[in-house]
């Protein structure tokens, strides 16, 4: 592996691969800035390691644009399924790939309301470089446009979310992990929600650590009415004074 700061990563086994997968049920209205964000990262990783990148998105069961956005970018490949379930989506994106070579592929996974930095899989790879088998991030909330009397939740959110090293927190918009330990324990389950937490508690009951990380965030969105019953609009609407 090689960066313009290789001298501070000690080598592990190399990744040369990297597939993400992004699931979508009726995302038209934030896909096209999600997968703007993964090509900004995509193009960014390899111009400082020699690897591939692969970016799928999962269309599970839309009916509205998301089709001909994810089209729109020529780098993106699309699967489409009618799971209408998350754990399902992810999987399916996973299902062909890393097989042949587990032990140097990386899979990530992030959400089609969520934009990624352009270092975010710079970051990963510095991560599996250091020898993390699994990598959780961090999420910041992107409260803008939100009404002045809804702002009070974004101090509440602030106020229980932590950004540190070692943080508790788990998000299928911000996880990463090696191949063969993903293979190995069975890959996301088919699960409405909290698939993300199930793929973590498993990998870490097979001896995996996932590395709890604050310098790898993204942004996701600020919506109360998700796709996953109890994903992050469910931890958002938890927070709000009526609930």
């Amino acid at each position: 592996m090689v960066f313009e700061d290789s001298s501070s990563i000690p080598s592990r086994t190399p990744v040369g691969h990297i597939v993400v997968v992004v699931p979508a049920h009726n995302e038209q209205d934030l896909l096209d800035a999600c997968l703007t964000a993964l090509s900004r990262a995509e193009r960014r990783v390899v111009e400082v390691a020699p690897v591939t990148v692969e970016t799928i998105v999962v269309l599970d069961a839309c009916t509205d644009d998301s089709a001909s956005i994810a089209a729109r970018h020529p780098s993106v490949s699309t699967v489409a399924v009618a799971h209408r379930n998350v754990g399902a989506a992810r999987a399916a994106g996973f299902s062909n790939h890393g097989l042949e070579r587990a032990d140097t592929t990386w899979f990530a996974t992030t959400d089609a309301d969520t934009r990624v930095g352009e270092d975010w899989l710079v970051g990963h790879l510095r991560h599996a470089a250091d020898g993390a088998r699994a990598v959780a991030g961090t999420v910041i909330v992107d409260f803008e446009g939100r009404v002045e009397e809804d702002l009070r939740l974004r101090s509440t959110y602030d106020a229980h979310y932590r950004h540190q090293l070692g943080h508790p927190h788990v998000h299928g918009a911000n996880l990463g992990v090696r191949a063969a330990d993903y293979i190995a324990v069975g890959g996301f389950a088919p699960l409405a929600t909290g698939e993300d937490h199930d793929l973590v508690r498993r990998l870490e009951l097979g001896g995996v650590t996932c590395r709890r990380v604050c310098d790898l965030s993204v942004t996701t969105s600020g919506r109360l009415r998700g796709r996953a019953p109890d994903g992050m609009a469910g931890f958002l609407r938890s927070l709000e004074p009526s609930a």
